[in-house]
């Protein structure tokens, strides 16, 4: 069995700079910025109101002030600020001439054209031309592009972003005893959760994927099947049949397709008898059928090589926390991931029982990692959740 950081390694080592698209921005979510993102104008473009009061001179100390105009964000002043004026502001405005502060409304009282100052202002409460962004300042770096990252490239004016070209994704469940939801259940059948469930992970990684749907234990037509998938797709899932039974054909057809193996079987729990490959420019995982297997596979391997074909060094997101309960457990040749829920910094340990207790995933939001030959955690142990 490899050790799991040994085939980490091994995955990463395929990053490569990757094919660029241009992509709407109103799109762009989750897909990978392929280029730095410099500034194109200074933020904010004038000197503007941090919120609704009277614009004044600071030098010019007075209770009280003529109002001269009323200027709403998106307008201009009409004239300067002399001493004994202001103008009432609202938030967002360009500051006028001559004034570098604001007095808060709730600092004023307004009667007859005139605003009296009831108590000091101890801010400026102006946010300067430039203070939040430089013209040609570095913005954002390759990423995955989030939400707020969306907001700063429509705040730059821009339309459109240059992102990494992604993989097409191939997906095939393999069991003849899996059937699609909606179909009707005989003895001994099950619906597919792990062919939808890849799905919806390949989603969110801002990928293209193709679902080739179940293939069953009868080599002619799973080996058609692989074929197609090998042919059409950068990067081949297939869930099942990749362990030790004798309707394990997976492996075997593999080679027979002309797969590179370079590992098969990881010191990892779950997900012993995960397998990756290549032939020519496509990539396999042969992921395990229990649903958590699959999953925990999926986050910890194949996001990395997902992400590496666009050109970033993909991380989880994690957290330290403190555990809540003791941990025990017999086998320690394998490091193991278990389903968490982190709250507050807290680590609770929740009911679970194993690759095939799906729900479980549902019930938490992260995960753990129990290294190989540690036996016990104890309450109160400092570890890092891996979010999911």
């Amino acid at each position: 069995m490899l050790d799991p950081d040994k085939a980490l390694e091994q995955i990463a080592g395929f990053r490569r700079i990757p094919d660029t698209e241009i992509c709407p921005v109103t799109e762009s979510l989750n897909r990978v910025l392929a280029e730095e993102v410099l500034s194109t104008l200074e933020s904010p473009p004038f000197d503007k109101a941090a919120m609704d009061g009277y614009a004044v001179n600071n030098s010019d100390e007075r209770e009280s002030y003529k109002i001269v105009e009323t200027i709403a964000a998106g307008d201009t002043a009409s004239r300067p600020i002399n001493p004994g004026e202001c103008g009432k502001i609202m938030t967002g405005a360009m500051m006028p001439p001559g004034a570098d502060k604001v007095i808060r409304v709730e600092y004023t009282e307004e009667l007859d054209g005139q605003m009296h100052v009831t108590q000091p202002e101890p801010y400026g409460n102006v946010i300067k031309q430039g203070e939040n962004l430089k013209k040609g300042e570095k913005v954002l770096t390759p990423r995955v592009i989030r939400p707020q990252d969306i907001g700063v490239l429509a705040s730059l004016g821009l339309t459109e972003v240059t992102v990494a070209k992604a993989p097409l994704i191939g997906v095939i469940t393999t069991g003849s005893e899996i059937r699609e939801p909606g179909e009707e259940l005989e003895p001994g059948q099950i619906y597919n959760s792990n062919g939808n469930q890849l799905c919806a992970q390949l989603k969110a990684t801002g990928c293209g994927f193709k679902y080739f749907g179940i293939a069953p234990d009868e080599p002619e037509r799973l080996g058609q099947v692989i074929e197609k998938g090998l042919t059409e797709c950068d990067i081949l899932l297939l869930s099942g049949g990749v362990s030790m039974g004798s309707y394990d054909f997976v492996p075997g057809m593999l080679r027979d397709k002309g797969v590179e193996i370079f590992f098969h079987k990881l010191a990892i729990k779950p997900g012993k008898p995960t397998l990756f490959g290549r032939r020519g420019q496509c990539f396999v995982f042969g992921l395990p059928g229990n649903p958590v297997s699959t999953f925990v596979i999926f986050e910890v391997m194949v996001k990395t090589l997902v992400y590496g074909l666009m050109g970033i060094d993909w991380k989880p997101r994690t957290a330290p926390g403190r555990t809540m309960e003791d941990f025990k457990r017999r086998e320690t040749i394998r490091a193991e991931y278990l389903p968490v829920v982190f709250d507050a910094g807290e680590i609770h340990l929740m009911s679970y029982h194993g690759s095939s207790h799906l729900n479980a995933l549902s019930e938490t939001n992260a995960l753990i990692r129990v290294d190989r030959g540690v036996d016990r955690i104890e309450k109160g142990t400092i570890l890092h959740a891996r979010f999911i």
